[in-house]
């Protein structure tokens, strides 16, 4: 159950699941943990019932309605939760699961396949859905961007968006290209953005500033979510557990494949023409 200590999901997807069959005073306090997460968690129980404009026993009432016995068992879950997602790759160097040294390519087999699997059966249907109805409306622009790794996936989505539906555009890590998309960024669009542990401040606050003018962020990270999944739109998480000391974005790329999955089956008659019409023009185009 979502509500128990010992469940091993992400508080933040544990408080953001409980919102919808909570009280108003309980969904004020789970937003301004989400909108500041993970630090409003780490401060006192007067400064987050401040930040969601509570009484502080209702911040305890929260967080026993969560499943937890008080204020610091809840602090001391979350504690552990950020150790693990900020661990850099040399801090993952001394992990007692990593490999063995005898080449076990079963085991490997064995994780990736657990990885890919759990992250498609916790993907949150309605974040799912969402996601995949943003993406597909051809009168709303869409904009792509990732981090150092993660901007493969930008591209590889964008890539397929364009085979689908017109107006898709995937920004590289170039300073300026994201500054014009940001000063052109309005209600109506849909950015994308891939930001997976260690997060990027640079693409946290991108992601911030197009969504304070209005657009939708469609976030793609990891379980333990971005910061940017404050002002996001949908969040679609994926479990980037990896048999070495660096996350692995296999999980991430079997994610993106299923949301191109159901955009193709969203776009439909159109999407298939459009694929025929650029097929079509594709062998008139002159060799050479």
């Amino acid at each position: 159950m979502g509500d128990r200590p010992d469940d091993l999901r992400p508080l933040s997807e544990v408080v953001r699941e409980s919102l919808d069959t909570s009280s108003s005073v309980d969904r004020k306090v789970g937003r301004a943990l989400l909108a500041n997460y993970p630090i409003a968690g780490l401060e006192t129980v007067a400064e987050l019932a401040e930040r969601a404009g509570v009484s502080p026993s209702s911040v305890v009432r929260f967080v026993g309605r969560l499943g937890f016995s008080g204020y610091p068992a809840f602090q001391k879950r979350l504690m552990r939760e950020v150790h693990e997602r900020l661990g850099s790759p040399l801090e993952q160097y001394g992990r007692a699961d990593l490999g063995s040294g005898d080449g076990d390519l079963a085991r490997v087999a064995r994780l990736f396949s657990a990885t890919v699997e759990s992250s498609i059966n916790e993907l949150p249907r309605s974040e799912f859905d969402r996601s995949v109805a943003l993406l597909s409306d051809a009168r709303r622009p869409v904009r792509l961007t990732g981090g150092r790794f993660s901007w493969i996936l930008a591209e590889y989505l964008g890539a397929h968006l364009n085979l689908l539906r017109p107006d898709v555009e995937v920004l590289g890590p170039d300073e300026f290209a994201r500054l014009a998309a940001m000063s052109d960024a309005g209600r109506g669009d849909v950015f994308v953005v891939f930001d997976y542990r260690r997060y990027d401040p640079a693409l946290v606050r991108f992601a911030q500033r197009v969504a304070g003018r209005g657009a939708d962020l469609v976030l793609f990270t990891d379980r333990w979510l971005s910061p940017a999944a404050g002002v996001a739109a949908t969040v679609l998480p994926a479990n980037v557990e990896a048999p070495s000391p660096f996350d692995s974005l296999a999980p991430a790329m079997a994610v993106v494949e299923t949301v191109i999955a159901g955009v193709t089956d969203r776009r439909g008659e159109a999407g298939r023409l459009r694929v025929e019409a650029m097929e079509g023009m594709r062998a008139d185009w002159p060799n050479g």
